[in-house]
């Protein structure tokens, strides 16, 4: 069964939009800024977290500590 030209040349323009329209997505999921945006955001909420942030702390307070003990020495 044969095709006019006409319905084929429409189901390539449609074929095409459909094309831009997922390389557009694409190109906005793979945008670098936003995926870095998106990491950084995840790590400031997680270092939100008390169970994250106070052992975080501890263990700063604790090298300053020990590195003005070896500076002291």
């Amino acid at each position: 069964m044969a095709r006019d030209p006409e319905t084929i040349e429409r189901d390539i323009e449609k074929a095409r939009q459909q094309l831009a329209t997922t390389l557009d997505r694409i190109g906005e999921k793979a945008n670098p800024q936003k995926l870095a945006d998106s990491a950084r955001a995840g790590v400031r909420s997680k270092l939100d977290e008390p169970k994250v942030r106070y052992p975080l702390v501890g263990a700063g307070v604790l090298v300053a500590v020990l590195v003005v003990r070896k500076l002291l020495r």
